[in-house]
């Protein structure tokens, strides 16, 4: 197929600890600086204890359901064989499992194929702060290509 380019990118995404974060703003400043028109950006989460995810960014409501529904999933207070790095670590481990450490988000018109209400966040399961490094690819069409 002529025309067909890939590129590769990482960003670094600094969390407060568990919650959301959303970077879909990132994801088409880079799209955008590459010119992409049409194709398929794929996001994956260099982690085992944050996800990526494609949630509601309307209401600020739901993620705290979201938070309080894998707290119930996965709480801290149970006995896990694996605690040596504190009580969050495993049950961030579940989350992550639960959730997805990449996305494929399909590129049409210049921009990413969202809903009307969806964002892509990072979603960090740790009780601290971190610093996620997330790997970006898009293969596809780019203007002037």
């Amino acid at each position: 197929m002529s025309g067909v380019t890939q590129a590769d990118h990482q960003i670094e995404i600094e969390t407060s600890g568990k919650g959301f974060v959303e970077i879909t703003h990132l994801l088409k400043r880079w799209l955008g600086e590459i010119g992409a028109e049409a194709g398929l950006l794929t996001a994956f989460i260099r982690h085992t204890s944050a996800s990526l995810i494609i949630q509601e960014n309307a209401d600020p409501n739901v993620r705290v359901d979201l938070l309080d529904a894998l707290e119930i999933f996965a709480p801290e207070d149970r006995p896990y064989a694996h605690s040596e790095e504190g009580p969050d670590d495993m049950p961030s481990h579940i989350k992550s499992m639960i959730n997805a450490v990449s996305l494929n988000i399909p590129v049409t018109g210049g921009a990413m194929t969202l809903g009307t209400w969806q964002g892509v966040y990072v979603l960090e399961h740790r009780a601290r702060p971190h610093r996620r490094k997330i790997a970006l690819s898009f293969i596809g069409r780019v203007a002037g290509a």
